[in-house]
This record gives structure tokens, sequence and C-alpha cells, in this order.
């Protein structure tokens, strides 16, 4: 099985940004343990704070993975681009937040990607990854 995990802007700062929000662990050092936790899952991971590019990784793996899980950030709220994307790849996608958005300011209970999304996790810290990976699992 091939997933690859999907960040937008921002989360390349996780463990020196909001640390009573997102945490002190980096998202490589999270990334590592979840890889050897699934050692049977083909993992990787993309960040970009840029939203074309983000599109264009969705674009070049939204057909031919398993699964993608996305965490497309600020970009949620505000990105009709990312959701018209997810809506046009066959890949299914699961949208994850590690913050619970509905606790926060308004403007961030508002996602462009849930519609077309197989799931959404939020809420759960980083093992909001983990549970998404979870839900491509047990098929």
């Amino acid at each position: 099985m091939k997933i690859i995990i999907v960040n937008g802007p921002n989360l390349n700062l996780l463990g020196k940004r909001e640390n009573d929000i997102y945490g002190d662990e980096t998202f490589n050092d999270f990334f590592e343990t979840l890889q050897s936790k699934f050692k049977n899952v083909e993992l990787e991971h993309y960040q970009s704070n840029i939203e074309g590019e983000l599109i264009d990784k969705l674009q070049e793996v939204g057909y031919t993975y398993d699964g993608i899980i996305l965490n497309a950030a600020a970009y949620t709220h505000t990105s009709v681009g990312i959701g018209d994307t997810v809506k046009a790849i066959s890949t299914p996608v699961v949208e994850v937040h590690i913050s619970n958005t509905f606790s926060r300011e308004k403007f961030r209970h508002k996602s462009y990607i849930s519609a077309n999304a197989k799931g959404i996790i939020l809420g759960f810290g980083l093992q909001s990854y983990e549970l998404a990976l979870m839900s491509f699992l047990s098929k």
C-alpha cells in the first residue's frame, strides 16, 4: 500500500509554533515514528507553503497512490483550487487537522476539502495522521 501525507503552510514549523495547539514534536520526528509503526506501508510525506505546489503534488499522486492524507492547513479554509483538485483525482483523500478547527476561530469552521474527502479527522494532535492512515488499512 502506498500512502502520502501532504502538508500545507506552516506545518514545517511543528515543534516551534504555537506549542499549546500543535505540540512540541517536529513532523519529521513524528513521521519517523509513524514509519516504524507501519513498516508494511510505503509511506511518504510532502510539505509546501505554496498553494500551487500542493495542487501539483495532489495531481501527481492522485491517480496512482492508494491514499492521500491531506492537511492543507490554512488553505483548507480558503482554497477552492485545492478543493477542486481533491474532487478531480481518483485517489481517496482523508482530510486531517491537528487541532479541533471547530474550537478555534470561526473562519476555520469552513473547509473547501471536506465535501470531497473520504473522511475528516481533527483534534487528536499528530495522532490524527495515524488515525487517517489506519482508515486506509481497515478497508
